[in-house]
């Protein structure tokens, strides 16, 4: 079994369902409103922990019923919480109107998540004992690096997600193993809108990067290697909040297992294919079982 840390944001996610979202100024009816837990730190353990993997995540909570809940979804979906701090501020937040296309548009409040700028006692040792670090940019930059600097100085591989995009510090680029941004993402980071040359561009400051394309599949490139395209499965999708977390954490675990990278690629589709033909970010991963009957398929 991969041990698999994640260091990075618990969010309880507010999600309106709507035909189309508003423009600016607009007001539209909605059809549905539900509250999930996600948060992209939570997103990937949780996406981990049902794809097989032994996970623990690295955050805080706030001392609300939001707090409660995310620490007990994470449990129930076999997380351990014992490094996810308890603070006196609300639980992060995150605002999101999903369209009948599946399509997202997300508004974050941090709170909680914004006092993790640290390792606290501990924290070090658990990622010192773990095979991969998963990290995103949710949380404060300071607590990134410091997680990256802690698996590179105990050799434990560090994949990092750079979501939401900005521009990432030569140290946090050096502690890097794995980048996995999105087409857009890839773009920001380096002027490029196509992707194999933004994949190209990332090769300068990290040794391998996987693009997420949407429902194109991905693309992964690595130094002295030819670029590989992997395609994902056509479905139709109902949400995609949390498809690309869920790619994350499934494609960690198939990586600890040593398989394939194009296998560990298609692997990891299969089971973003699956969470985005259903409702939600965390309630829409799916567990290994599926996911192994999804990829064989």
């Amino acid at each position: 079994m991969t041990d698999i840390v994640v260091l990075g944001s618990t969010n309880m996610d507010l999600v309106a369902y709507v035909e189309k979202p508003p423009q600016w100024g607009e007001t539209v009816t909605g059809r549905e409103f539900r509250t999930i837990p996600g948060g992209k730190g939570a997103n990937q353990a949780i996406a981990a922990a049902h794809a097989g993997g032994a996970v623990s995540v690295i955050g805080a909570v706030g001392n609300d019923a939001f707090g409660a809940r995310l620490r007990s979804t994470l449990e129930h979906s076999g997380v351990n919480t014992d490094h996810l701090r308890t603070v006196e501020a609300p639980s992060g937040t995150a605002h999101i109107v999903v369209d009948d296309e599946g399509g997202n548009a997300i508004v974050v409040v941090p709170g909680a998540n914004g006092t993790v700028d640290h390792l606290a006692p501990g924290d070090e040792g658990l990622i010192a004992s773990a095979d991969a670090l998963l990290l995103q940019l949710e949380v404060a930059l300071a607590a990134v690096v410091a997680g990256a600097r802690a698996a590179r100085a105990h050799g434990v591989r560090t994949i990092l997600t750079p979501a939401p995009a900005q521009p990432l510090p030569p140290e946090l680029l050096a502690a890097t193993d794995l980048l996995i941004p999105n087409e857009h993402e890839a773009a920001a980071l380096t002027g490029r809108t196509d992707p194999h040359e933004a994949a190209r561009a990332l090769l300068d400051s990290v040794p391998e990067v996987v693009i997420t394309l949407g429902p194109a599949g991905s693309l992964y490139a690595a130094r002295g290697a030819d670029p590989l395209t992997v395609p994902a499965p056509r479905v139709t999708a109902v949400d995609s909040t949390g498809a690309g977390d869920t790619f994350v954490g499934a494609l960690a675990v198939a990586l600890g297992e040593e398989r394939p990278v194009r296998e560990a690629l298609a692997w990891a589709a299969a089971a973003a294919a699956l969470s985005v033909q259903r409702a939600g970010a965390s309630a829409s991963m799916p567990y290994r079982s599926e996911i192994e009957t999804q990829y064989a398929s």
